[in-house]
């Protein structure tokens, strides 16, 4: 192991978790630019076999990739926790020597036997001496040495990354120890990134030295693993596609799990042209153009959210909407290694090159922020459309950019909204507002029977059998029938209300015929965690393309049919506690209002408006004004998401 400089001021700290943020980076770039050129089943060479494992490795190193986004962000909250700015800058591809000590090589390359053989070195725990891959030797030997006595921090060497985080570790203990706790995190609490703004496994707010603490040893757990026990690290899931991938090569020698994607691919005329390859093909070269315009957004967004201090709608937003804009620059990754880079390479695939700017700098929170990141939003939204063309999948892009810039919009509006008003007399909460719900009407899906005084109505693809109408009013809802089964002249009409409102999936709703009340929207919103089952929402809901309505049960299991609702394919075998550990439950200062779910494609549920999600036994488990749900069934942060959807290959329709 090196012998580190120890770190004695602050701005040495920084420095150091700066290089990590780089390396963290970089890493989830490789590890991306791999997954994005494995084939699929459109490339149509593969063997059924030979296509499952495959599509298991993607999965694998996307899963890898979105713990190195968690490294990102928590080295991010480390640095907003002792006042330092977070670092999402990094240099170009490919890394010049001396960003990295000389051993840690990182390029852009397609999946093959040598990059394995690469991620594997990259991740290899502290003590652990073994080769690297082929052709990813370093171009020049060289040492980076600190020296002790001098104030300017410097770059220093390290075998490993979980060094540089020993490293790291220990300069947190020693200006612990030196400041005290309090004299060393001085950050604002508020610009913390936790799991209800983030969807990634195991990021958490750092706010003292045991949140610090935790912070690198989840970094450097999912890295490398425990010492001695590897299993279900990094390091451990990159062996294990090592040694599959060259089975299967043994077994047929036309095996390619991957597309002819182009090592170390440019986008501008390199001054060295050794080792690059520049993508000129028209098409190609407009879609790289479009996606790195995407990833710059999204790391913008990124950084926009992660200083973002107080406003947690802004702050989420803004976090979203980063995630939204790497939705869109996957699908557009994933299309360059479909096609020709240039004529100089013939052979060769383009591949996208996460090429960006020389810095993201911080825009000024206000109307101004907004119009910037709307206006580049609705720019690159119009640049989607100019290249759908190129490739089918790309349309997708067009729908989620548009998503994205609906959201900076609203948000735009809102801060031109408190621009404007006068400022408030008191601080009472905000006006409830309404959301106009119209029952279904009677239909192909929708049965009705009627008094004079009551229009009672079941829509049965909703219903998931509670069966709080059969034992609630069983001479109105006759079970196990033949023929009319509704009956609601048997009881008074209040009573059948009560019960009506008592259907969780919202199943059951009437309409008074009798100048009666109709059904109001609950004071306080409500999402409801059923122990092995799906989410029980009471809210004034508005589920993107849907009717309004007060109650809904939402699939969590992901297997059904009837997405974003719940069929009651749970029972076939999900499994998944209704008593998770609580989050957040400081109060909300307004707890009604228009509760809006956006089923993402292929993704979470967004939810976005107040809402109080509440354990099986009534215990409050997350208090939040926004927050994305887990309906994969994969989650292990649920019910809240945590990117497992991308993994697993997660597919709404």
């Amino acid at each position: 192991m090196k012998r580190f400089v120890p770190v004695h001021n602050r701005e040495q700290l920084q420095a150091l978790l700066a290089e990590a943020a780089e390396v963290e980076h970089d890493l989830m770039c490789c590890y991306l630019y791999a997954a994005f050129s494995l084939k699929d089943a459109r490339d149509g060479d593969l063997l059924e076999h030979e296509l499952s494992a495959v599509e298991r490795w993607r999965g694998t190193i996307l899963r890898v990739a979105l713990e190195e986004m968690t490294h990102l962000s928590l080295v991010a909250n480390l640095m907003t926790a002792i006042g330092a700015t977070p670092h999402f800058d990094r240099s170009n591809f490919p890394i010049a020597a001396g960003a990295h000590p000389s051993r840690i090589v990182l390029e852009l390359a397609p999946f093959d036997r040598a990059t394995l053989e690469h991620f594997v070195f990259l991740e290899r725990p502290v003590g652990v001496e073994l080769h690297d891959g082929a052709g990813f030797e370093p171009t020049r030997s060289y040492a980076r040495d600190a020296r002790p006595t001098r104030y300017m921090p410097s770059a220093q060497d390290y075998d490993t990354v979980g060094e540089l985080y020993a490293a790291i570790r220990n300069g947190f203990d020693h200006l612990s120890a030196e400041l005290g706790e309090t004299g060393l995190f001085i950050g604002d609490p508020s610009a913390q990134v936790g799991p209800d703004l983030m969807s990634l496994p195991g990021i958490r707010a750092v706010t003292d030295l045991a949140s610090a603490h935790v912070a690198l040893d989840t970094i450097v757990l999912q890295g490398e693993g425990a010492p001695g026990h590897s299993e279900g690290s990094h390091f451990a899931m990159f062996e294990q596609v090592r040694d599959e991938h060259a089975a299967l090569s043994a077994a047929r020698s036309e095996f390619r799990a991957a597309r002819p994607a182009a090592r170390s691919p440019v986008m501008r005329s390199p001054l060295d042209p050794r080792g690059r390859v520049w993508v000129v093909e028209p098409d190609a070269a407009a879609l790289l153009d479009v996606a790195n315009s995407i990833y710059t957004l999204s790391l913008r967004l990124l950084c926009q959210g992660f200083v973002r201090r107080g406003d947690r709608d802004a702050k989420r937003t803004l976090l979203a909407s980063s995630v939204d804009g790497m939705r869109a620059f996957a699908i557009l990754a994933t299309e360059l290694t479909r096609l020709p880079a240039s004529p100089e390479h013939p052979g060769v695939n383009a591949g996208v090159s996460f090429a960006g700017l020389r810095s993201v700098d911080t825009i000024p929170h206000g109307h101004s922020e907004w119009t910037f990141l709307a206006e580049r939003a609705r720019e690159l939204a119009g640049a989607c459309r100019s290249v759908a063309s190129i490739a089918a999948p790309i349309a997708h892009t067009v729908r989620v950019m548009e998503r994205l810039v609906g959201a900076l919009e609203d948000q735009r509006a809102l801060e031109e909204q408190r621009a404007t008003s006068a400022p408030a007399a008191t601080s009472a909460p905000a006006p409830r507002r309404t959301l106009t719900v119209v029952p279904p009407q009677p239909g192909a899906f929708v049965e009705e029977a009627r008094t004079d005084d009551v229009a009672l109505r079941f829509e049965g693809r909703r219903c998931i059998h509670a069966r709080h109408c059969v034992l609630g009013a069983p001479t109105v809802f006759l079970a196990n029938v033949q023929g009319p089964w509704l009956h609601p002249e048997t009881i008074p009409v209040e009573a059948l209300v009560r019960v009506a409102q008592a259907c969780p999936s919202g199943a059951i709703t009437y309409e008074r015929l009798d100048g009666g009340p109709e059904e109001e929207a609950p004071e306080v919103n409500t999402i409801r965690i059923r122990e092995n089952g799906p989410l029980a929402v009471h809210a004034a809901l508005a589920i993107e393309g849907e009717a309004p309505r007060h109650r809904a049960t939402l699939c969590r299991c992901g297997r059904s049919r009837q997405k974003p609702y719940c069929d009651g394919s749970h029972n076939e075998g999900f499994t998944a506690s209704g008593e998770p550990a609580s989050i957040e439950t400081t109060a909300l200062p307004v707890r009604d209002g228009t509760l809006v779910v956006v089923p993402v494609e292929d993704g979470p549920l967004d939810v976005r408006g107040n809402v109080e999600i509440c354990a099986g036994t009534g215990r409050i488990v997350l208090r939040t004004s926004g927050v994305r749900l887990c309906r994969c069934g994969g989650s292990s942060t649920k019910p809240v998401c945590d990117g497992t959807h991308a993994r697993i290959g997660f597919r709404s329709s």
